[in-house]
């Protein structure tokens, strides 16, 4: 064999042996990289894990107690809040979530007329407060306003702490409402309810079980989405060319007979 024959050899063999060191290497890092995937999936795994079971533990907490039903409550359990009259003809079952935008917008652009057709005695409002969004974003805020909302009821304030907290509603994903303090200094915008007898109502959370028994209650009705508005047991808000005035033409047409 050649000189020259011998040293492509070498020069080959010396390739093919950088190559599998190369290999090796890759092979190496690969398996680090695999490991270090599966420990991230698992770790994060655990992290959802204990959020959920956090979450639970919230819930399981929150429905602890017996359930009680705010004054003048109405309704099958006595889940159902009343504003107005009730020898209106026409009935309006809301249900909403103080944490959801969408409610805030439809009691924004309806409550003139809502107002304006209760206190004439045409209609008659059942409030059920329900925690949809803490559902589904996780915290207490839609838990702990409901839960407010039915104290300023036990004080007779029900429908003007209703329309302040709507009023201040933080954005979607800010639980700001999870914050008792903050629920009792908007009390103070409601003359006369922020009393020793509402703080300790909304600190306690005296109808924590009452809201999350109204909660189950609309998912037994299979209503998916907050605010769900029936006029006399007609959903109307899927309506799309629903307006404060064709609603208030409706209610004017039952009123009349």
């Amino acid at each position: 064999m050649s000189e020259k024959n011998r040293d492509g050899k070498r020069t080959a063999r010396e390739r093919l042996a950088v190559e599998r060191e190369k290999q090796k290497t890759a092979d190496k890092r690969r398996r680090t990289l695999i490991v270090g995937a599966s420990v991230v999936c698992v770790l994060g795994l655990a992290a959802v894990i204990g959020v959920i079971a956090a979450n639970a533990g919230k819930e399981k907490g929150s429905s602890a107690g017996p359930v009680v039903a705010p004054s003048g409550a109405q309704g099958k359990d006595s889940l159902a809040i009343p504003v107005g009259k009730d020898g209106a003809k026409s009935t309006l079952t809301v249900w909403e979530d103080f944490r959801c935008p969408a409610c805030m917008g439809f009691e924004i652009r309806y409550r003139p007329t809502l107002h304006e057709l209760e206190d004439a005695g045409k209609l008659r409002i059942e409030y059920h407060l329900v925690r949809l969004i803490d559902g589904n974003l996780g915290g207490s805020g839609s838990l702990r306003a409901a839960n407010a909302a039915a104290c300023a009821q036990d004080a007779g304030k029900f429908r003007d702490y209703h329309d302040v907290l709507y009023g201040n509603q933080p954005q979607e994903t800010d639980d700001a409402f999870a914050d008792n303090d903050k629920l009792i200094r908007l009390a103070g915008k409601v003359k006369g309810l922020d009393t020793p007898a509402f703080r300790k109502c909304v600190k306690d959370g005296a109808h924590d079980s009452w809201v999350n028994k109204s909660h189950k209650a609309m998912q037994a009705a299979r209503f998916s989405s907050t605010p769900t508005v029936l006029l006399d047991g007609k959903n109307i808000y899927q309506d799309q060319t629903l307006t404060p005035a064709k609603l208030k033409q409706m209610v004017e047409q039952a009123h009349q007979g």
